[in-house]
């Protein structure tokens, strides 16, 4: 997410020593030179350096050896210019000077505190700036059209990313606004109470597949809920192809036992994964309205209670707000629960107070039975089952209400591995609904024109860490055409407008940061640390990212690969989980590629002074170095 920074110009110097002598046949000047990089005290040799006459109007061109040392031969006597051309330097004025034919030995001194050395660069790629040709016995320097050409076409794709990026942070910060501007008036809202003689009948299904660590807790608990007996039924819909379905048929009939409408439904056939379970179970369903939770949740015994007033007419689906069970096991589980939480704040509850679409997040949800059916039941055609029936209801005039106060608490994956498989479902789910939707919600009779935008926005954001991943590598050709396109600078300056993005970002999550203690300035300082460290691993997840979301796009199909559940809340309980596969993959390998590669280009140019992108490929390097590390860690722990 987020992050893109000013380009500032490289500072080097050089300390040069010029001394001339006379020739009083020809009253011309023998010039010598010295050149040495104020940065690595080293000569620099291969540098081509031009003296332009004043006096006949003629340039010469020569050349540094081996020892910095560079030769004029028979230069006019009078007012000359010095200026150096190379691939590893902008080109430059040196001094202007004055021969003078008095004087015998002439001392030029240039200091490394002069202004000049401002244009000077380093080039740690390749020269693709210019080419060194002979005409007429004269040599001369001329650009690379085509290389200038492809450093257009680089920084035309570089200004789009930052474009797309900047919108989506414009969309998440309107969303933040909105979210702001009516926090106060739901606060006020008065709320429904609960009214048991009036109280519709439920059904709580819950999916599972190979949940041995986690089933018998949530079925528990759903068991515990305060509601009418003779209004609840439970529904287990098990997939599980290990002894995950013996623990569930034996936890169900104990309780059946204590007299409560259980059901195990148990598939031998996973077509459709999940959405095909929830399908499958529509005929057996008795209630008007489906609650539904994933195994790892373990929402509050009167959910039900504090949610089923919400269905009024017109009420389709009411989401609540997840919570998280173990968001201090680490640093990985405190950034996840810093990111949701954005999510359940500002999107769900700015997109639902301006009234645009919203999505059913999948689970601690509740669905009245008639907009299933009325939206057309439950799709597998994508792996994000929940966000496409979503849109096919609102789309069908269906509301949603999103409860941020009605919290229900689930596990948060403690492992890279269970993070990213979580990640690349969600990532790749989202491009497969984008590209099955949009043209719907583009040409849907009846909706209005926010709610075309945002909703577009909304399927389109999972796309964001393509254009993040495409943005950081270009950022490496970038400042090679920095170096060697003076021309083409002003274009790059302009990018520093972005940072802006950043800005933006950090309001967002800032509204929806829930570790405030109410001291402004302590409360401040604990948020930009945590921003920085989510934008900073947010970053290097774009690889695996990007892939999902390209897989998505280009209607590559794989399984539904669920998120390995743990029923741990501290490092002391974790003693493995058998489904948390662990292998080194090509994208692991990339990520450590990149990891050196923006290291490298941080120290490099770090140590010209070039700072300009250094904080960006910092938190790349950091960033990628956390991945890659931690998925080596856990593939060495897994051996």
């Amino acid at each position: 997410m987020r992050k893109f920074f000013i380009f500032s110009i490289l500072f080097l110097s050089f300390q040069s020593l010029l001394f001339a002598t006379k020739d009083p046949i020809n009253c011309t000047k023998k010039i010598n030179g010295y050149l040495v990089d104020y940065k690595t005290k080293d000569e620099v040799d291969e540098v081509q350096v031009k003296l332009k006459s004043y006096v006949n109007g003629k340039t010469y061109i020569t050349e540094t050896n081996d020892e910095g040392v560079f030769t004029f031969e028979n230069v006019p006597i009078g007012k000359s210019i010095i200026l150096l051309t190379d691939k590893d330097y902008r080109p430059d004025t040196l001094k202007i000077f004055e021969t003078n034919a008095k004087e015998h030995l002439i001392h030029y001194t240039f200091s490394k505190e002069q202004p000049f050395t401002a244009n000077l660069k380093v080039s740690w790629m390749f020269n693709w700036g210019d080419r060194t040709i002979t005409k007429n016995g004269k040599t001369y320097v001329q650009e690379h059209y085509w290389a200038h050409m492809a450093a257009r076409i680089i920084l035309i794709i570089y200004g789009l990313c930052l474009l797309l990026i900047f919108y989506y942070s414009c969309v998440q910060m309107s969303l933040a606004i909105a979210y702001v501007r009516n926090r106060k008036k739901i606060k006020e809202e008065s709320v429904p109470q609960f009214n048991e003689a009036n109280a519709q009948k439920v059904t709580v299904q819950l999916p599972m597949f190979n949940e041995m660590y986690v089933a018998e807790r949530i079925i528990e608990t759903v068991a515990e809920f305060d509601y009418p007996r003779d209004k609840f039924q439970i529904q287990v819909l098990d997939d599980s192809t290990d002894e995950t379905k013996d623990i569930i048929a034996k936890k169900v009939a104990e309780v059946a036992a204590r007299g409560i409408n259980i059901q195990h439904i148990h598939r031998v056939d996973r077509t459709g994964y999940k959405a095909g379970a929830l399908d499958a179970a529509m005929d057996r369903v008795e209630g008007e309205f489906i609650a539904i939770f994933d195994a790892d949740f373990v929402p509050d015994k009167n959910f039900l209670k504090r949610t089923m007033p919400y269905f009024k007419d017109g009420i389709g689906v009411v989401q609540t707000r997840w919570g998280h069970l173990n968001k201090s096991y680490s640093l990985l589980t405190e950034l996840q629960a810093f990111g949701l939480n954005g999510h359940f704040a500002i999107e769900q509850g700015g997109r639902n107070a301006s009234e645009h679409f919203i999505n059913f997040n999948g689970t601690a949800g509740v669905w009245r039975k008639a907009c299933i059916e009325d939206a057309g039941g439950w799709e597998h055609d994508t792996i994000t089952e929940d966000l496409d029936l979503s849109y096919r209801a609102q789309m069908r005039g269906w509301k949603f209400k999103y409860l941020e106060d009605v919290e229900s608490p689930a596990e948060l994956p403690i492992t890279m591995s269970a993070l990213k498989s979580q990640q690349h479902r969600w990532m790749k789910g989202g491009a497969e609904v984008f590209i099955k939707m949009w043209k719907s919600l583009v040409k849907y009779p009846g909706l209005k024109f926010s709610d075309r935008i945002h909703g577009l926005a909304h399927l389109f954001n999972s796309s964001v860490f393509v254009f993040i991943l495409i943005l950081s590598i270009l950022s490496l050709f970038v400042l090679h055409i920095k170096d060697s396109f003076s021309d083409l600078n002003l274009f790059i300056q302009f990018g520093a407008f972005f940072i802006s993005s950043t800005v933006f970002l950090a309001f967002y999550y800032w509204n929806s940061f829930r570790d405030k203690r109410g001291n402004f300035f302590g409360d401040l300082i604990r948020f930009i640390g945590r921003f920085f460290q989510f934008l900073t691993v947010s970053m290097a997840l774009s690889l695996s990212n990007a892939v999902a979301v390209i897989e998505g796009y280009l209607g590559i199909k794989s399984s539904f690969v669920r998120t390995p559940k743990f029923n741990v809340a501290k490092k002391d309980e974790f003693t493995g989980n058998k489904y948390d596969k662990k292998s080194l993959s090509i994208i692991n390998i990339a990520e450590g590629v990149l990891m050196v590669v923006f290291g490298f280009t941080t120290i490099n140019r770090a140590i010209y002074g070039d700072l300009g992108m250094v904080p960006f490929h910092l938190m790349l390097t950091i960033g990628y170095g956390i991945i890659f590390f931690s998925t080596l860690k856990e593939n060495r722990t897994q051996v």
